[in-house]
């Protein structure tokens, strides 16, 4: 008898521990400085379509949105020490960082560009750039790109915390560009007064080596989280919640091909 009433209260122990797991808030790291993807409204509330776009997805799992700011090169770390469940801050799926994290199915793809005065030619050689000083994000995809490819070219590679600080320098005539997500840059400082008298310059950069496959959702190795969250985005796709997020912020299919 005894036995089957520890057996009982077990069977309820493990039935509450799952109904807890069940409850549990999902922390999701961010870095607000993007925008249209993440940034602060003036009253300091995160707004944009990465936001959105998690909030959609927890909706759809069923689960309450913790977000947790972070800036962009703590976020991996961050995760690794289970400060947060996963990273939706725009993040790249590369081979470099499956190293390290697991990642969802993307839930949006665009090239990257240079952006600098109006008017500047750089060619698909890139040879235009010698001497160019060209701001970059330190630890995002783009800084080791301008490393690996715009340095040997003899650009002037210089490591930012944040992309707004690089857009102020860029602005005072610090830096002579940067190079980021084509759509950050044009909704971040292309429309806004800080970006007249700037344009794309070069090419669209797209190798996969680089830009990956695509902006995917981190989470840690093995984390079963990744299946129930590319169930999610397939969710919203398919019920037309994830075109209405879209369309709230682009005049264009930001999913790609």
């Amino acid at each position: 008898m005894k036995k089957l009433v520890l057996l009982g209260a077990l069977a309820l122990s493990v039935l509450s521990l799952q109904a807890f797991a069940a409850d549990k808030p999902l922390k999701i790291g961010i870095e607000a400085a993007y925008p249209p993807f993440a940034s602060k409204a003036p009253d300091g509330s995160i707004v944009g379509f990465d936001y959105d776009i998690g909030n959609a997805l927890c909706e759809q799992m069923q689960v309450k949105c913790v977000w947790v700011e972070q800036e962009f090169d703590g976020l991996i770390p961050a995760l690794k020490v289970r400060k947060i469940d996963a990273i939706l801050s725009s993040m790249s799926i590369t081979e470099d960082r499956k190293k390290s994290v697991d990642f969802t199915n993307k839930y949006y793809l665009t090239p990257a560009r240079l952006v600098m005065k109006e008017g500047t030619v750089v060619s698909d050689s890139l040879d235009e750039l010698k001497g160019k000083k060209i701001g970059v994000q330190r630890g995002s995809i783009h800084d080791r790109f301008a490393k690996e490819v715009l340095a040997p070219k003899g650009a002037v590679v210089v490591p930012y915390g944040s992309q707004n600080e690089i857009y102020l320098d860029v602005e005072a005539g610090r830096l002579d560009g940067t190079v980021a997500d084509a759509t950050l840059l044009e909704d971040g400082f292309l429309k806004t007064p800080a970006g007249k008298g700037y344009a794309f310059a070069g090419p669209a950069f797209t190798d996969v080596k680089y830009f990956g496959d695509g902006v995917g959702i981190a989470v840690r190795k093995g984390d079963a989280l990744k299946d129930k969250i590319n169930a999610a985005i397939t969710g919203i796709r398919e019920n037309g919640k994830y075109k209405q997020i879209q369309d709230k912020y682009f005049n264009f299919d930001i999913y790609g091909q």
